[in-house]
């Protein structure tokens, strides 16, 4: 159904499994493209916005609209976050742009062409194992396999331990079922950063080529990062690099499957990966959104933004609004130019963005390559998020080419 936007409430996780989406952005683009979520419950109200025009204005204004207390909507509507000024996600200004600089040396496109090429082999391997088998969940067979072990490459964290920080990941940004608790959401985090404590521990004491052992040992301002700013951005690292991917990934098999006309496409070599892997992004937009607060009274998109009011960008609305995108309800692998903003925009501009179009673009690749038809063979498993969209379970048979 299309819900009705005076009784929406995008703060609950059930409102993204029960609403037609499409169809609800759809009206509040053209209705209220700057929308007030009215309080519910414990929750404060905050403004909604969905034009790709206003969300891209929202992303570049780190005057008027501060990331220090909160990105999303979970530690916006608490009124604080824990990482606050620590993290680069939930930090502005100078140290925003000290730090990630340091971290930009790791990040660089000629620092990963290498990670690109082995990410591919990788991608390979895994989609000819689940071939060979026949049946497979492509979420937990393959493309839980892939991010996780790209950044902990990466990150020098040992293969042994990145099962567990996938199954961690999973709980700390979204939950399978409305029946996991906040509490595993908490604990889960806990144990990400009490992992990373230990890790960055060691790194000090043995320092490697790693990206985690260049936060532990590099210098900002011509000091050493606290010990919690380390563990934060390790933390915030594992996060955004595993999570997204993993999630266009799994979108990917599922549009190709109900848009055979676009696979064959792929198949054919009549679309390139560069453009099939934009829409891919485009299409899944797995961060559905990304928050800030406004320190002073700012106006966007014709309403007035209080200082102190939560403002959340739906880049799940903008990437399909109809002012930039022609026909953007078409899954389209050739769509050129595609100004998607799946990774954000402006200042914090997703740091890993660079290995998230590699990931996109190594599963395209081997499917083009390995696979001659894709059969869902049982209804996905979306996430209980009001952050990430995606699927925890897809069923699925790869035919060889």
């Amino acid at each position: 159904m299309i819900a009705d936007p005076a009784t929406l409430d995008l703060a609950d996780p059930q409102t993204f499994l029960d609403v037609d989406l499409p169809g609800l952005w759809r009206r509040l683009r053209a209705e209220s493209p700057v929308h007030w979520n009215e309080p519910r419950g414990d929750n404060p109200g905050f403004w909604v916005v969905t034009r790709h025009a206003d969300c891209v204005a929202a992303y570049k204004d780190n005057k008027n609209l501060t990331s220090e207390r909160g990105n999303v909507l979970t530690t916006l509507l608490q009124g604080h976050d824990s990482a606050s000024g620590k993290m680069l996600a939930v930090s502005d200004g100078e140290h925003h742009r000290a730090v990630r600089n340091l971290m930009l040396k790791s990040f660089s496109p000629r620092f990963l062409e290498s990670v690109a090429e082995q990410v591919k082999a990788r991608t390979r391997a895994l989609l000819a194992e689940v071939i060979e088998r026949g049946s497979c969940d492509f979420a937990t067979d393959v493309a839980d396999h892939i991010p996780i072990n790209t950044i902990g490459d990466l990150m020098d964290v040992p293969a042994a331990d990145r099962p567990k920080l996938v199954d961690w990941n999973n709980r700390t940004l979204s939950r399978i079922s409305s029946e996991d608790s906040q509490m595993d959401e908490w604990l889960a985090r806990n144990e990400i950063l009490l992992y990373f404590t230990e890790l960055a521990d060691q790194r000090r004491r043995n320092p490697g080529d790693d990206v985690l052992s260049a936060l532990a040992n590099g210098l900002v301002d011509g000091r050493p990062l606290p010990e919690d700013e380390v563990v934060f951005n390790s933390y915030s690292l594992i996060l955004g690099a595993d999570e997204s991917s993993r999630m266009s990934s799994i979108g990917a098999i599922l549009a190709l499957a109900e848009n055979t006309g676009q696979w064959r496409a792929l198949k054919n070599g009549d679309v390139s990966i560069a453009s099939a892997t934009e829409e891919v992004l485009r299409w899944t937009t797995p961060a559905m959104h990304f928050g800030r607060r406004a320190v002073a009274d700012v106006e966007l998109g014709g309403q007035l933004i209080r200082d102190g009011d939560v403002v959340t960008m739906w880049n799940s609305s903008a990437n399909f609004d109809e002012d930039v995108f022609d026909d953007p309800a078409r899954f389209d692998l050739g769509r050129t130019p595609n100004r998607h903003i799946a990774f954000g925009f402006g200042p914090h501009f997703c740091l890993g963005a660079y290995l998230g179009r590699a990931h996109v673009s190594s599963v395209l690749e081997g499917l083009r390559d390995l696979v001659s038809e894709i059969h869902v063979e049982g209804p996905p498993t979306r996430l209980y998020s009001n952050f990430v969209y995606g699927y925890s379970s897809l069923p699925v048979r790869l035919s060889p080419a």
